[in-house]
């Protein structure tokens, strides 16, 4: 009975232990808490957390395609081009630039050309490509396009049924119809610089005795769209259908949200297009091209000096908040005005500049450019004030230390009541032992 009292009495003051160990790994664990930040002691928020240039692995599938059987024309205004963001040349039949810029996919080894088979059986479909590089696109720098049967490349990050409206590359954009013959084809072809995109030997709808088409649109790492014609059976101007637009060009635009009062579904999101390049059709003969250009836009800043001092672009200003440079006219424009960024871009650079607590001014000011030793000392330790107030000691508690102390503890009981015992027993010999409980039978 003694024994199984003992045994208790460990048992409890291990319990003990363990029990205090958690209460202070929980205090511990608060005080680590209040400090969760940056290594400058200043909020962790969502987007520290992702850098801007990251892109998920995407694989090189073809997917499914996109029904745009409903495509009605254009209905935004025409905005006219200042050659701001692409300078281009046309070049002709007797131009040698022309054959140059002519990418020839039937001397590429199968392996490097792919026949997308949703495209090249069907009627107004598009369909989703990955490429292999960040194509710049308006200063935007994009990973997935998506390809579509009426001629046109869609460069949008948001898919909505009016394709055909903004946000394009389109080298002829009209009613085709690749599904009318098998030798009519959409097949391209990324080796990693260049990506082409070929419509081959496709006829219009309806109008399949006027000829086949044949063109393609080249879109290179640095940015350069070259639009290609090898064969243009009719005039681009006689091309035109009320079922679908015909358009030669590029064309970027942003997303805008209405204020939060105003709940109509019509204007629950707005697609503005800021900027449109319109070519020439009736330069388009067979065996001509276009070669676009892009130019500096205020996006490749990745700093506020350079933003506000660059001569390579003009009226540029610097959102500290986002750490981007813009003309506030982007596909971000509804980001710089949520984060109020025309107001910050109307400050000067030294507005951004840290401002130093006033007992490190001397160091800041003297002339050696070594860290002080107060510096010196925190540099690379992330901790923060709240952190280091918390009592020193308490850091080098752990679970197992304090259930050692129990068992400790426990033993050391046992031995003074072992003692006590014995001791009780020299001086009362009359008395029996306590042990004739043990014996069985009794």
């Amino acid at each position: 009975m003694g024994l199984c009292a003992v045994l208790l009495i460990c048992l409890s003051q291990a319990e003990l232990g363990r029990v205090w160990a958690y209460e202070h790994e929980d205090a511990l664990s608060e005080t680590v808490l209040q400090t969760d930040g940056d290594f400058y002691g200043l909020p962790r928020t969502r987007r520290d957390q992702h850098s801007p240039h990251q892109h998920r692995e995407v694989r090189h599938t073809e997917g499914r395609g996109l029904d745009i059987t409903t495509l009605p024309d254009n209905m935004t205004r025409i905005v006219e081009d200042s050659q701001r963001y692409y300078k281009w040349q046309s070049f002709g039949p007797a131009d040698r630039r022309t054959e140059e810029l002519w990418v020839n996919l039937n001397n590429l080894h199968k392996s490097q050309v792919q026949i997308h088979g949703i495209l090249s059986n069907a009627h107004r479909q598009a369909a989703r490509v990955a490429l292999s590089f960040d194509f710049p696109f308006y200063g935007h720098h994009l990973r997935q396009i998506i390809i579509a049967t009426g001629g046109f490349i869609f460069m949008g990050d948001i898919t909505h049924r009016m394709l055909t409206a903004t946000q394009y590359i389109a080298p002829l954009m009209a009613n085709f119809d690749p599904s009318y013959a098998k030798n009519s084809t959409v097949r391209y072809s990324d080796n990693g610089n260049v990506f082409v995109v070929q419509w081959d030997s496709v006829s219009l709808k309806d109008r399949e005795a006027e000829g086949p088409f044949t063109f393609q649109a080249v879109l290179n790492k640095n940015g350069t769209i070259v639009f290609n014609y090898r064969d243009i059976p009719i005039p681009v101007e006689k091309m035109n259908s009320t079922e679908h637009p015909v358009k030669v060009g590029l064309s970027d635009a942003f997303m805008a949200l209405p204020p939060p009062l105003q709940v109509s579904e019509a204007q629950r999101r707005t697609i503005y297009e800021y900027h449109r390049v319109e070519m020439n059709i009736t330069k388009i003969v067979g065996r001509s091209a276009f070669e676009f250009t892009p130019l500096p836009t205020c996006l490749q800043h990745t700093s506020c000096d350079l933003c506000i001092t660059s001569n390579m672009t003009t009226g540029c200003g610097w959102c500290n908040t986002l750490q981007r440079c813009s003309d506030g006219i982007d596909r971000h424009r509804q980001e710089w005005l949520d984060y109020n960024c025309p107001e910050e871009a109307k400050g000067s650079c030294e507005d951004y500049i840290p401002v130093l607590p006033e007992g490190s001014m001397s160091s800041y000011n003297q002339s050696s450019p070594s860290p002080t030793p107060s510096s010196a000392e925190m540099e690379g330790q992330p901790v923060t004030r709240d952190l280091q107030s918390s009592p020193p000691h308490h850091t080098g508690i752990t679970e197992n230390t304090a259930i050692i102390a129990g068992v400790v503890a426990a033993l050391v009981v046992l031995v003074v009541l072992t003692l006590l015992a014995v001791y009780y027993i020299n001086t009362h010999p009359t008395v029996a032992p306590p042990f004739y409980l043990m014996q069985p039978g009794l």
